[in-house]
């Protein structure tokens, strides 16, 4: 570094020829620096200034960088015109002021990572003189462009894919600075972080460089760059954010913009930003813009320098030449070359015909005659050209990936490349076939120009893509399908040719391709959401966003620039006012603005990061922003979907949340590396194989996980471990509290349950099981028959453990553990994804008529489809009772009277137990059963594995006795097993299990199942733990233990006993659901409308005093019954031959599946699709007996094609909270107006959104608004609270505590508010539920008296996150 210069050396270093002697570095050394950059050494000097003019030096950026830190805001306001680099600077630019700051330089960050110019001739002699360029198309212009780039500011260069732009030229640059020596900074850039990485290392590898030495890149996560590096490889964003950071160029002497073309938003901003930096503040920067199919017009005007008061274009190169030629078809061509008959029509309208798959299909045919021809051979080549073929989406990857994976004997390699497909199945696209197989990739637009397949020889393009757009109405994105430019269409055909001739093969018409396919595609600044835009202009502080993205290549529409700004003040990012006066068009940038713009996150990500910490789970939001922020770690691998579906539920832990399912995940992933199980590469993959996790994905988490926390530091946002969890109930309710910060941060995309018709649900599934049973359709005739069959396509679901037959309908029922909640089934969920996934159900089947002649000449139609049940622990074949098909009351054989005594055994959770009857009858029985099996002569089991039922020892009053039991699990040399007659259950050695006789299983068992009636958890007990918190079932297995209890059955669902459970003691007599409602464990609840059907039932059978048995005696018809085992037994043993044709069922379904729909004003009429990669994207309504609201929370939203849709991702099922619903909408709402009835006696509901313009009456987000409608009863002090919370973090989301607040301080207020949180859900009683009252004129604004409101806000500070609600006042 520079000191001490005196004014004579600054006059000589400015003057032209000159060389400035005797300067002094840091370092104590004494050097000579020419004036003159362009000279090859340093004594010598060029004598024709003009040709190559100077170059700016290290000082002279110093000196411009410390100039623009004072005068920066007066510099950015204003453009001038540059003075020519070779005319000398004047005298009076070098005052003293300027030279007091330079001993302030060594501070400079960039400043520090420079070499000593001394040193520079070192790495030159040592790396860089034995190197030979490749001979490509640029070569031989190389001299060429290093004097066009030292000469001009802007160059664009326009070169054909593989022509050498992208790695060649910057090292022109790079050496021609090496020679001199000089000092030089370069940065290239590259629209994906694949194409970054890849070119550095290149470069590295044929100049035999470490990477991170003088080559290297800089990609967000991953970063090799050193101190000695002078030419960095970095993605648009990475260039930008720095750039953005710094507000000027000058870290860099030359910065390579490649290809322009793709005209993304980061990229149309950055040349924004460098065209407006170029003319104040970074004058002598050189910019080289590249591009194999770039409008150099455009571009050159765009970067027009003023010049005696005209505008000089940017200068243009064009580097001539390709590696080697590539031909092109059409249509209209291959009609002659595959000889194929239909001619497809085109339209306007995008969209791929049946006939254009096939086409394809033909074309790769085709190419195994083609090479023959070149070869002048016969038969098939070893080495067959590689295909790589443009298709625009997922669906039409599968489709022709099904197509060509048939041939089977065509020898193909067909790998699809798409952005969800798993890293491993990517770099399959690289293998070097095998000798005699052909390569198909099947790719999106990702091969384009990120990925480069060296071995491809010809290209397929269906000439379509599918682009981001936003939304009209509902400012949504959507991914459209639309023809592909002709810009784009070229530079697939650039992915052919690299090694030999290529051919480019377009599948639409020449006439076609002329006239209708686009020349460029519509930049995404005009069609994509603005939102980090337009903070990186507030950043800038460069003016009004409208203003300076103005001035862009291509402006964005007014309009969408005005509805970015209101977003933005929605998220919180931008104030309501504007340097204290409300602007619609503009806004502060309020703290939480501040934090989204320095995080290189979505902005909805970012909140998410600051609502953390306002609440304490800043850890969890941290690995949710990282995991959201790139590709997902979660494998779903081509064909094991299902899998990868059931994997990602495990790790949701019951909480149906992706969001959560990745913070399970990561630390899962995370503890195994600490506890050292991860120690070995192979290890880790094997675990994420197993896992279903992509290793290389979730570090890439890790990675942006660490530089998120190191980021947010500058903030004064830490992670607080105070509040680790210490207990089961802290655990659930640091759950809770994440999954509300979630709904908090991706307000406002909420979404409710649709409705479901219990009476329909329940005849649809003839009184089956909801939540155990699917129901499949289009059985064939004797279908009973296949049910071996039918097991093995579910048997990747679950265990079955029947399937009913009923007509063409089947019931596939899996097996519930009896001691387990009765939730919904993982099973069912399996079953229904594997129908949404399309995986088919295919029946090999025997004609009808062979199957009748096995009945021995007793053929009876009417048994075609019988009611059958098929018991698959038994495995018998048994009739289906007629009188089930009445109802849903199911008894056993031994009816239980309406009252009755009982003993509990044991807890499930609270409220459902299991237990026997304590009646004298009952007693007498068991006592009846024990005596017959203690006189039996019981044997040890000899089957493997363990039988489903069996005898097992239990020990009571130190005698150990044998007792009926089921089989649950076996692990290792012991079983758990279930006693069926006392409904308690135990660990056992399986060698003292023993064989059980089949007539002791023909007796009815005699535990019952009990679950308590009309009683629900309440939100205490749903926040504290797992649907019960353990205070609770802590509490109810006191109540239960150790005394008499008095049941009334009040129904009988599904071998459930819904009852009333009274406790007798010699004190009290107390019903333990009021005890559990009182003391704030459960509320009361709906029955099921099963369960009230049953009670019906009940009690016309007692008032009718009709004897139990008579109901449920079955009625068999023997001669059927007869012919049913006959056929049965005769199929098994016949030898009919493998089955001749097929049948496809329909599903599985289940009728209490639902649907969702949007909350916000615009997208209420709209249809809901979760994506199916979602945990959500199998819903099932698991209480419709319950009428109030649940929420769905989405972190992402999109509309489809049509705009018809909303397609939401990475969702949330929030809990079944009463009233919840309405409270995270006014708890995050930035406004609220409150609903009142006509009399003003309560309030009915609430309007949430960004509120309306006083002026204009207009709403000002419309698009956004929610109309809550409430359900349960929320009053005067509800709405306190609520402002209290929202008090709460707008003290900890301000910039006071960024500076001064203490970490005790910050802890304290956290705290607060975690509590007031947590209270305001949980409350001193549970809410009453009210009748929902809609108000007369929804989704309008300011429907309330102005002098009935009472302004709650106190806040003199307009940039707070959450301004406090108006109360409306109520008549008494």
């Amino acid at each position: 570094m520079i000191r001490n210069l005196m004014a004579q050396q600054i006059q000589d270093w400015f003057t032209i020829g000159k060389t400035v002697e005797c300067v002094e570095l840091l370092g104590g050394k004494r050097a000579s620096f020419a004036a003159d950059p362009t000279s090859s050494d340093a004594g010598q000097h060029s004598p024709e200034p003009e040709a190559s003019g100077p170059k700016r030096c290290e000082l002279e950026e110093q000196m411009t960088k410390v100039e623009y830190g004072n005068n920066s805001r007066d510099q950015k306001e204003q453009e001038f015109v540059p003075t020519p680099y070779w005319e000398a600077r004047p005298e009076a630019d070098a005052d003293s002021s300027l030279l007091e700051k330079v001993d302030d330089l060594p501070s400079t960050s960039h400043l520090t990572s420079r070499p000593i110019l001394s040193t520079l001739k070192t790495i030159y002699n040592t790396e860089v003189a034995n190197y030979r360029y490749p001979e490509l198309p640029i070569t031989k212009y190389r001299e060429q462009l290093v004097d066009l780039v030292e000469n001009n500011s802007v160059v664009i260069i326009r070169g054909a894919t593989g022509s050498g732009k992208s790695t060649q030229l910057p090292q022109y640059i790079l050496d021609y600075y090496l020679k001199k020596p000089a000092f030089c900074n370069i940065v290239v850039t590259q629209p994906r972080k694949i194409g970054a990485i890849s070119i550095a290392r290149w470069i590295c590898k044929e100049r035999r460089l470490s990477i991170g030495g003088l080559v290297g890149y800089q990609v967000g996560l991953e970063k090799e760059v050193g101190t000695d590096t002078q030419l960095t490889y970095a993605t648009t964003g990475v260039l930008l954010q720095k750039i953005v950071n710094a507000k000027c160029l000058t870290e860099f002497t030359h910065i390579f913009i490649d290809e322009v073309h793709e005209r993304t938003e980061e990229m149309d901003f950055l040349l924004l930003v460098v065209r407006k930096l170029l003319r104040t503040n970074s004058r002598f920067i050189k910019v080289i813009l590249m591009s194999a199919t770039i409008n150099c017009t455009e571009f050159a005007d765009y970067f027009a320098v003023p010049f005696r008061n005209s505008l000089t274009p940017a200068y243009v190169f064009e580097v001539e030449g390709a590696p080697y030629s590539i031909d092109e078809y059409y249509l209209d061509d291959l009609k002659k070359l595959i000889h194929f008959q239909v001619a497809p029509s085109f339209s306007n309208e995008p969209k791929i015909l049946p006939e254009v798959y096939n086409m394809a299909e033909s074309l790769i045919h085709y190419f195994d005659e083609l090479e023959s021809k070149e070869k002048g051979s016969t038969g098939m080549s070893l080495n067959r050209g590689s295909v790589l073929v443009f298709l625009p989406g997922l669906a039409e990857i599968n489709r022709l990936h099904e197509l060509l994976t048939s041939m089977v004997q065509k020898r193909l390699h067909v790998y699809p490349l798409h952005s969800s497909v798993t890293l491993e199945e990517q770099n399959n696209v690289f293998l070097t076939p095998v000798p005699g197989y052909r390569k198909i990739i099947l790719s999106t637009n990702i091969a384009e120009s990120s990925v480069t397949v060296s071995d491809v020889k010809y290209v397929i393009d269906f000439c379509l893509t599918r682009i981001l757009v936003c939304d009209e109405d509902t400012n949504y994105q959507s991914l459209r399908l639309s023809w592909a430019s002709k810009m784009s269409c070229n530079q697939r055909k650039g992915r052919a040719g690299r090694v030999s001739k290529g051919y480019c093969y377009r599948l639409v018409t020449n006439d076609f391709w002329t006239h209708c396919i686009p020349d460029r595609a519509v930049p995404e600044m005009q069609r994509c959401p603005l939102g980090s835009t337009v903070l990186k202009v507030k950043l800038l502080d460069m003016g009004e966003p409208r203003a300076l993205l103005a001035s862009a290549l291509s402006p964005p529409n007014l309009r969408d620039i005005e509805r970015t700004v209101l977003l933005l003040k929605e998220v919180g990012a931008l104030s309501i006012e504007m340097k204290g006066v409300e602007n619609p068009y503009d806004g502060d940038l309020t703290f939480l603005g501040k934090v989204l713009a320095y995080l290189p996150v979505d902005l909805q990500l970012g909140k998410l990061v600051v609502v953390g910490h306002v609440f304490g789970c800043l850890e969890e939001c941290l690995i949710i922003a990282a995991a959201l922020s790139l590709k997902n770690f979660f494998a779903m691998p081509f064909k094991q979907h299902l899998e990868g579906y059931r994997n990602k539920m495990e790790f949701s832990d019951g909480t149906l949340s992706d969001c959560i399912a990745l913070v399970n995940a990561f630390k899962a992933w995370r503890t195994c590396r600490e506890q050292g199980q991860l120690r070995f590469p192979r290890a880790e993959l094997e675990w994420g194989k197993s896992n279903y996790i992509q290793i290389k994905r979730i570090k890439e988490v890790a990675q942006l996980y660490e530089e998120l926390k190191e980021r947010i530091q500058r903030f004064n946002i830490y992670i607080d471990h105070h509040h680790g969890c210490t207990n089961e109930e802290s655990v659930h309710k640091q759950r809770f509290i994440l999954q509300v910060v979630l709904a908090g941060a991706f307000y406002p995309n909420y979404f409710t349950f649709g409705p479901v018709s219990e009476e329909i649900a329940v005849k649809e599934l003839s009184r089956k099981d909801s939540k155990t049973t699917v129901v499949v359709r289009n059985i064939p005739p004797y279908g009973f028959l296949y049910y071996k069959q039918l097991q093995s396509l579910f048997r990747q679901c679950g265990q079955v453990r029947a399937i009913s037959f009923d007509g063409s309908k089947g019931f596939v029922e899996f097996v519930q553990n009896p001691i387990k909640r009765t939730g919904i089934h993982p099973a069912v969920y399996m079953a229904l994804k594997m129908a949404q996934q399309r995986i088919p159900l295919q029946l090999n089947i025997h004609p009808v008529e062979e199957i009748e002649a096995l009945a021995q000449g007793q053929p009876s139609t009417s048994l075609r489809n019988p009611r059958l049940c098929v018991d698959y622990q038994n495995w018998t074949v048994q009739l289906m009772p007629e009188e089930k098909s009445r109802g849903p009351l199911e008894l056993s054989c031994n009816p239980v009277p309406r009252f009755f005594t009982m003993n509990v055994t044991e807890v499930v959770e609270v409220g459902h137990f299991w237990g026997y009857r304590t009646d004298g009858e009952s007693l007498h029985t068991l006592s009846k059963l024990m005596t017959e099996i203690n006189q039996l002569k019981l044997t040890p089991l000899t089957v493997e594995p363990c039988p489903d039922f069996c005898l097992a020892p239990f020990t009571d009053c130190s005698e150990t006795h044998y007792y009926r039991a089921k089989v649950l699990q076996v692990s290792g040399d012991s079983a758990e097993v279930f006693f069926v007659d006392y409904g308690n259950t135990a660990r056992v050695a399986t060698d003292l299990l023993r064989n059980i006789p089949h007539n002791l299983l023909e007796l009815p068992f005699q535990a019952l199942q009990c679950q308590i009636c009309n009683m629900r958890p309440s939100a205490y007990s749903l926040i504290s733990g797992d649907q019960w918190s353990a205070k609770g079932r802590r509490r109810f297995s006191s109540l239960v233990k150790n005394c008499v209890h008095l049941v009334k059955v009040f129904s009988i669902v599904h071998n459930m006993l819904r009852v009333d459970l009274s406790i007798q003691t010699s004190k009290i007599d107390c019903n333990v659901r009021e005890i559990l409602i009182s003391e704030g464990f459960a509320e009361p609840a709906e029955e099921t409308y099963e369960s009230k059907i049953s009670h019906e039932q009940l009690k016309t059978m007692l008032q009718e005093k009709l004897g139990l048995n008579q109901q449920t005696m079955w009625t068999q018809k023997e001669e059927d019954w007869k012919l049913i085992q006959t056929l049965v037994k005769n199929f098994s043993s016949s030898k009919l031959g493998f089955p001749n044709s097929t049948v496809h069922l329909h599903g599985p379904f289940n009728p209490y599946e639902t649907k969702f729909y949007s909350m916000t004003t615009m997208s209420r009429f709209r249809n809901v699709w979760i994506e199916r990669e979602s945990i959500n994207s199998v819903a099932l309504n698991n209480a419709p007996e319950d009428v109030h609201q649940r929420m769905l929370v989405a972190a992402s939203v999109s509309v489809n094609t049509s705009g018809s849709t909303i397609i939401v991702r990475e969702t949330t099922l929030m809990p079944n909270i009463h009233g919840l619903p309405a409270l995270i909408c006014m708890i995050f709402a930035p406004v609220v107006e409150l609903r009142t009835d006509r009399l003003r006696k309560r309030y009915t509901g609430a309007l949430c959104g960004l509120g309306w313009n006083p002026i204009t009456n207009v709403p000002l987000l419309e698009e956004h608004d929610l109309e809550v409608v409430f359900d349960v009863h929320f009053d005067v002090n509800d709405i306190l609270e609520i402002n209290l919370l929202r008090r709460t973090i707008n003290k900890l989301v301000c910039d006071g505590l960024l500076h001064a607040g203490s970490h005790e301080k910050i802890h304290k207020l956290q705290n607060e508010a975690r509590q007031r949180l947590l209270d305001i859900f949980t409350g001193k009683k549970p809410r009453e539920t009210i009748t929902s009252q809609y108000f007369e004129s929804p989704y309008q604004w300011n429907q309330v008296d102005p002098g009935l409101l009472l302004n709650q806000s106190r806040e003199e500070n307009k940039t707070v996150l959450y301004q406090l609600h108006s109360l409306v006042l109520l008549n008494s």
